[in-house]
């Protein structure tokens, strides 16, 4: 079966040094898509890398004493070791130092050049070092960058300029008649609302003041904007060529069908690049979806804060599947997700060991005890065996369904909801019970030929996800994993099958002694564990009855949209969106949220509190959030819910 080809890339790695898990996180959730889609009959192309030029490598290189060069290939091979660590299957890894690369960007640097779209001028304003970008006065926050919030220096320099405004209304155009090209909705709100609208300024696309970079082929002195010399690798490592002389990969797989991205670097890539390849009169990319952050402990991973993990350091602590695992089921669709120590025991506790390897334990462990290993005739079907059957054929296709949207975490909610079928199948139909009556055997034969058949289906489509743990699981069935044809079928395992031996596939972590093996792990490196952030003393309200709680109504609201109220730095005032009706609720969360981070999101509002007035404003209900640490609020976001939905 071959459903045709499919293109996915990550963003390049920037090579200043090792990456975190946050960085791992964007590379691992392209490795399960491109996975499931093999799986699900898609020739795939799968493309990652790393982006080595810029101001930044150098100043680094020349701070160690290295050269430019020696040093990006040191950074590039630990990523290219990381993204092996996590058993990425990843076709293309590029390079932007590659010959071929910088030769092709210098020609396209000279074709927009030739056709007027790139113009010489002088640069005065400000740029900021880490994220290679300028901006003007009225750009700024509180003075500083207003992506990363860090210090800005002022800059002045010949360069050469990309008339950005010239492709402006094209690209509005193409936004409002492709509404899934910028996935999720808030993301393209965002571009939308605060970049496109009040007008793109030209863009600063060359350097002088430092040299490592792709030099412009016709004026030396400069050398090309590191994001466009980035950018260009989705076309030019599959072989795009200037004249036309396409290499095979570029004609079967342009244009991409999905660019999966940090949300910090949407604008580069739904603004810049869409008006680059229009530029050069290429396809634009099916969809860029700018993927939420892992966030540990106090917040986004930095240095700086001392809350960074490697993935490495993680694998030798909990095993790979159990981090990939954690990786693609808890960070949600558009909102952040936390890692934590404790959150990552606690999941591998109550989904891995307790859901996933017990079952497969006890299926094998008592085909094994039973029947020596062998699977006979399934002689004795029941009507309690078709719930169980019928969840196993319809799972694939929501979980087709699901990954079809890129919900990757409600995908595997789906296998384990099946999973959760199985083990209460179990109690059920009492195995142990009937393996006591010998008279029940042909009934315990099929119990058991149902579960095997389940968890079958089961690995299969966890092995986008979980591949080892998959592999596992069909080592322990004595299979050999099939394509998604096999899941189309209940009863492929032949009568007389023999099963192998059972295994522990994730074993139940003791949570104290883990916690003192980590303080231990990262000792001995002379490194500590993340800090915790501490959770804030708690006021221990009286208590309520039953009676008390059911007075409440919870809602799920979608935030249709929300801004500041003028003159108050805490409010923000939401239009919300019931399914029934729209109402409006004011919420003093200003400090912590900005008005884009939270449009489009689904929120829970108590829909029947008594309506106040704030700063003149009607608010009617309040919307629901969490104290976490000391001075640290976070709303709770039901995403996954429907607008209109009652909680409770």
């Amino acid at each position: 079966m071959n459903k045709g080809n499919y293109f996915i890339t990550t963003a390049i790695a920037y090579t200043s040094g090792k990456p975190h898990i946050g960085n791992t996180y964007e590379v691992v959730l392209a490795d399960a898509i491109a996975r499931f889609k093999r799986l699900n009959g898609y020739n795939v192309l799968f493309q990652t890398g790393t982006d080595e030029h810029g101001q930044k490598i150098q100043l680094k290189a020349e701070e160690k004493g290295m050269t430019p060069q020696a040093f990006v290939d040191d950074i590039a091979g630990q990523v290219k070791d990381i993204w092996d660590t996590m058993h990425t299957s990843y076709d293309i890894f590029a390079r932007t130092t590659d010959k071929h690369h910088e030769r092709v960007v210098q020609q396209i640097f000279k074709k927009l050049y030739d056709q007027g779209d790139i113009y010489k001028s002088k640069y005065e304003g400000w740029y900021c070092v880490p994220d290679e970008s300028f901006y003007t006065d009225s750009q700024l926050v509180d003075g500083k960058c207003p992506d990363c919030g860090r210090e800005v220096v002022r800059a002045s320099e010949e360069a050469y300029f990309f008339k950005m405004s010239k492709y402006q209304d094209r690209l509005m155009k193409y936004i409002e008649d492709h509404p899934d090209f910028i996935q999720p909705e808030a993301r393209k709100n965002e571009m939308v609302n605060n970049f496109l609208k009040p007008g793109l300024q030209d863009l600063c696309v060359s350097r002088t003041s430092f040299t490592w970079g792709v030099p412009v082929e016709f004026d030396p002195g400069h050398v090309i904007y590191v994001w466009i010399d980035a950018l260009s690798n989705y076309i030019t490592f599959p072989g795009f060529d200037i004249d036309g002389n396409h290499g095979e990969l570029y004609k079967k797989f342009w244009p991409a069908d999905v660019h999966l991205i940090g949300k910090d670097i949407l604008r580069f890539h739904t603004i810049y690049w869409p008006i680059l390849l229009m530029a050069l009169d290429l396809p634009l990319p099916k969809q860029v979806f700018g993927h939420p952050w892992l966030l540990v402990g106090d917040g986004k991973m930095s240095k700086s804060k001392g809350n960074v993990l490697y993935a490495d350091d993680l694998v030798n602590l909990y095993g790979l599947d159990a981090i990939r695992y954690y990786l693609l089921h808890d960070i949600p669709f558009s909102s952040d997700g936390v890692m934590t120590h404790e959150l990552l025991i606690e999941r591998v506790n109550s989904d891995l060991a307790n859901i996933l390897g017990n079952l497969v334990n006890r299926t094998i462990s008592m085909t094994q005890k039973y029947f020596g290993g062998v699977i006979g005739q399934r002689s004795r079907r029941e009507a309690i065996d078709d719930e169980l059957i019928s969840l196993a054929l319809e799972t694939p296709k929501r979980v087709e369904a699901k990954m079809d949207e890129l919900k990757v975490a409600d995908a595997i909610s789906e296998v384990f909801a099946l999973l959760r079928r199985a083990n209460k199948y179990i109690d059920e139909t009492t195995p142990w019970i009937l393996g006591k009556d010998e008279s029940q055997y042909d009934r315990l034969d099929t119990v058991l030929y149902n579960l095997l058949e389940t968890i079958r289906i089961a690995a299969t489509l966890l092995y986008p996800f979980m591949p080892d743990a998959s592999n596992a699981i069909f080592r322990q069935l004595n299979l050999e994993r099939g394509e998604w044809e096999s899941l189309e079928r209940f009863g492929l395992i032949p009568s007389g099958h023999i099963v192998g031996q059972p295994e522990i596939l994730f074993a139940r972590i003791d949570a104290a002694k883990k916690l003192e093996e980590i303080e231990a792990y990262y000792a001995a490196k002379g490194e500590s564990a993340e800090p915790e952030k501490p959770m804030p003393e708690i006021e221990v309200k009286p208590e309520i009855t039953i009676d008390d709680f059911a007075k409440v109504q919870l809602r799920v609201a979608k935030v249709v949209n929300c801004e500041p109220v003028p003159k108050s730095k805490k409010l923000l005032r939401f239009d919300l969106d019931l399914g029934d009706h729209r109402r409006q609720v004011l919420s003093g969360i200003a400090k912590w949220y900005k008005p884009e981070d939270l449009i489009g999101h689904n929120v829970i509002i108590v829909s029947n509190l008594k309506p106040a007035k704030l700063m003149g404003l009607e608010s009617n209900g309040m919307i629901l959030s969490a104290e976490y640490g000391e001075d640290d609020v976070r709303v709770i976001f039901a995403d996954h819910c429907e607008k209109g939905s009652v909680l409770g």
